[in-house]
This record gives structure tokens, C-alpha cells and sequence, in this order.
């Protein structure tokens, strides 16, 4: 471990209050910081939305924890297995894809608070609920890659291949949340104009709906997207990725952004700047960083040392 990653360690560790941190060799398997981070992870995924009927343990088990902190863990060992294969530093990688997880959920609760200021303004103690629910993935997309590209060039790990190795697992993790939360059947579209979509009951209907028996399922269209998001990008990582490192992530941050756009106009529970819907102008910005990155994907692979 690099003196300016061992002192950055120490530093987010006093941060989030992560203690028995113990010194790594470099051939180490599931670094000590994964079990301490991994398991903040599962408590706070734990109380997230659609309850598991438990009488042997006194906490709630939801649906959408269990599989955000499974793809989370999965994701992790198979971005390990891939960044050996290509002789990657996998330990440094998979170290800073934890933080980066870590930081993309403060994100995500960040820019969930940031946009409903009017609720959290006057509950500011419901700020750190995270249990009640309320985190954005675009707020985790913006955060969570700005402090894995900071802690990389301090530790020295390529950015761009680092990175090959590390999205499609993500898009996996995003996956199967938006599939957990598909079982919720707490609705966040409107009406459909034609039958078949899912059914809620009365009590969870938004306000002003409450005579409709049948809302689109966004989370199940959004899970769908995301698991055709997957199966593109091993198709890119077995052809394009080697050629152009970094490709993989942007091609990813791309598509998802696609897919957000179209199913955002569906919900009824987007965040509004004035007349426009925060996640589309989000995923807007998300398209222009995936073709920007590929270009610049393009031009590190042309130049003889890459990203």
C-alpha cells in the first residue's frame, strides 16, 4: 500500500467512523476496508422499501437492500477476478471502487435532500433517514466517479482501464435494485393509456390518483433497460474495451442515461426545475459525458501510453 493511499485510508476511515482497519500485503484477498464498508452498506440497505415477512430476527428485511448489498458484493469479486485478468493492480481497483460505492450513496442521499429542501428544510432530522428511503442514482453517478478518479491518480491506478473493470458490475448493481424495487408495488408513474401494467393498492396510490387501479411500473422498466445496458456493455468489454480503455464506463453512463430520459416522463415523483424534470436534464448531461469520454477514450487508445 502507497503512503498517500494508506494516509487517505486513515483519513476516510476517521470520515465515516470505519474502525479495525488493518494494514493489506499487496497479495491480499477482500481487503479488511470491504468487510467494514460492505457491512454500513447492508445495514443501510436493510431498511430500504419491500419488506421480507421474518419472525426469527428483529429487523425488517427488505427486498431491495438484499439485492443492492448482494450486486454490490458480487460486483466487487468480479471486477477483482477481471482486473487480475488483465493484470491489473485488482486490490487498488477493487479499494477504490468500495469508496467510490461509499461516496456514490452519500451522493445519491445528497441529491435526494437537495431537491426536496421544502420536506427536509423543516425535518431536518430526517436528513439521515436513509431508512425511510430516498436515494438518487444520478446524485451516486456524479459523486460516486469523482472520488474513484481522485483517489486513482493518488494511488497511481489507471483510470481508464481501471474503470473497464469495473462498470458492467455496477450496471449489474443497478440492475437488480431497480428490480427490488419493482417489488415494491408502491407506484411512480401515471395512469396507463392502455391495460396490463401493474396494479397498486389504494393506500399506496400518490395523491390525486388514487381512482386508478393501474400505473406503469417504471423500477420494472428501468430493471429491463438496465439488464439490456449489461448485455451490451460484455459485448462491448469482449471486443471494444481492450482496444479503448474507459469506453466501457462512458458507453455505460451513455445508454443508462438514454433509458432514464425515456422512462423519467413516465413517473409522477420527478424532481421539477420550473417547467423541466431534474433527471432528464440530468441524463442530458450524462449523454454529452459519454461522448465526450469516448472521444477521449478514442484518443488515449491512438496515443502510445494508455490512460
Amino acid at each position: 500500500m502507497s503512503l498517500a493511499r494508506r494516509a487517505d485510508v486513515a483519513t476516510l476511515d476517521r470520515l465515516f467512523g470505519v474502525t479495525d482497519i488493518r494494514e493489506q500485503s499487496p497479495g491480499d484477498h477482500g481487503p479488511s476496508d470491504a468487510r467494514d464498508i460492505l457491512a454500513g452498506v447492508l445495514a443501510l440497505a436493510m431498511s430500504s422499501p419491500a419488506p421480507l415477512p421474518s419472525r426469527s430476527v428483529p429487523i425488517v428485511i427488505r427486498w431491495y437492500g438484499i439485492l443492492m448489498a448482494t450486486s454490490i458484493v458480487v460486483g466487487l469479486w468480479l471486477g477483482y477476478r477481471q482486473a487480475k485478468r488483465e493484470g491489473l493492480p485488482a486490490d487498488d481497483i477493487v479499494s477504490v471502487g468500495q469508496w467510490a460505492i461509499l461516496a456514490g450513496l452519500v451522493g445519491a442521499r445528497l441529491y435526494e435532500v437537495a431537491f426536496n429542501w421544502d420536506y427536509y428544510g423543516r425535518y431536518p432530522s430526517k436528513i439521515v433517514a436513509v431508512w425511510e428511503g430516498g436515494l438518487a442514482m444520478h446524485g451516486g453517478l456524479i459523486v460516486g466517479p469523482l472520488v474513484g478518479v481522485w483517489l486513482a491518480r493518488r494511488w497511481n491506478v489507471p483510470i481508464l482501464r481501471g474503470s473497464t473493470s469495473r462498470r458492467p458490475r455496477w450496471c449489474w448493481a443497478r440492475r437488480s435494485a431497480a428490480g427490488g424495487t419493482s417489488s415494491t408495488r408502491k407506484p411512480s408513474a401515471g395512469p396507463p393509456i392502455c391495460h396490463g401494467s401493474s396494479t397498486s393498492r389504494r393506500s399506496n396510490r400518490p395523491l390525486g390518483y388514487a381512482q386508478y387501479e393501474f400505473f406503469h411500473p417504471t423500477f420494472l422498466y428501468e430493471s429491463l433497460w438496465d439488464l439490456a445496458v449489461l448485455s451490451d456493455a460484455d459485448r462491448v468489454a469482449a471486443s471494444a474495451a481492450p482496444r479503448r480503455p474507459g469506453s466501457l464506463f462512458f458507453a455505460y453512463v451513455g445508454l443508462y442515461s438514454i433509458g432514464r430520459f425515456a422512462i423519467e416522463a413516465l413517473r409522477l415523483d420527478s424532481f421539477w426545475l420550473g417547467s423541466l424534470r431534474v433527471p432528464q436534464l440530468a441524463s442530458v448531461v450524462g449523454m454529452l459525458v459519454a461522448v465526450i469520454g469516448m472521444a477521449w477514450a478514442n484518443a488515449v487508445s491512438a496515443s502510445p501510453v494508455a490512460g
